[in-house]
């Protein structure tokens, strides 16, 4: 299968992709709203979503469940959060293509993070990790966390997240995941593949509705986010209102009452 084929797996029609994020037990473990993987699996794709991103387990456990979305493996982790706090800046390759293909995903994503401390390992990871990808037709996504995800604020300014936006498609990547900031046009424009925005920590629901749809109007090619959709209240609706303004260009407003159900 080529990668445009595997691509075509992830991105709806439109060009854009409404991505969940179930990696988190790879750090967190059974985190609030991810106890049953197959509960949460269910709910999102009720609602709509184009792809899941998730650990190597949860793709082999849950493969029946996942044959009906794009299927985001991820490829790296880092310490554990019941271990020694991390920098934030530790990416340790875990899984490959191989495992990719044997599982059916349609991706592999890796972590960089340029500006960190230890930047060097996780843009080789990602490079390497992408060069072998390619040999088998199997996209990578690049996950840019410029800084690290404990990086200081000024990590998180537009400039920082187009310059790792930019970078992650120089090493290669075919669509990128990266933070949302504002003058969202400058990272978009400034970055020749796709970028969705991550989530990150669970936060106001509104306003990452609002950010989502500032993103998109930016030239966005969607969303990848986890803790925000599957730690809400109700998951279903969330995702739903995700895609409506994905794939749908509504407003803000309209996404909130998809998201209460008024």
């Amino acid at each position: 299968m080529s990668t445009i084929r595997r691509l075509n797996n992830i991105f709806a029609p439109d060009g854009r992709a409404v991505i969940v994020a179930l990696d988190h037990g790879l750090l967190d473990g059974p985190i609030e709203g991810f106890t049953d993987p197959g509960e949460t699996i269910a709910k999102v794709i009720a609602g709509g979503a184009d792809a899941i991103l998730t650990s190597y387990g949860i793709a082999e456990k849950y493969q029946e469940e996942l044959s009906r979305v794009g299927l985001i493996l991820r490829a790296d982790g880092a310490a554990t959060n019941l271990g020694t706090p991390s920098d934030g800046s530790a990416s340790t390759p875990f899984f490959g293509v191989e495992d990719a293909l044997r599982l059916g995903a349609d991706a592999l994503v890796v972590t960089a993070m340029p500006g960190c401390e230890k930047e060097e390992p996780t843009l080789t990871n990602l490079a390497h990790m992408t060069r072998e990808a390619h040999q088998w037709g199997m996209p990578v996504l690049g996950e840019m966390v410029p800084g690290g995800f404990d990086g200081p604020p000024e990590t998180r300014g537009t400039e920082a997240v187009a310059f790792a936006a930019r970078l992650g498609a120089e090493l290669g990547a075919d669509f990128i995941k990266a933070p949302y900031a504002e003058n969202y046009g400058e990272v978009t424009a400034k970055t020749f593949a796709p970028v969705v925005i991550l989530g990150g920590s669970k936060g106001d629901e509104r306003e990452m509705l609002a950010n989502i749809a500032s993103a998109i109007k930016a030239g966005g090619a969607g969303v990848a986010i986890g803790r925000n959709v599957f730690q809400c209240e109700n998951p279903t609706a969330m995702t739903a209102a995700i895609v409506a303004i994905v794939h749908g260009g509504v407003s803000v407003d309209v996404a909130s009452s998809i998201a209460t159900g008024e």
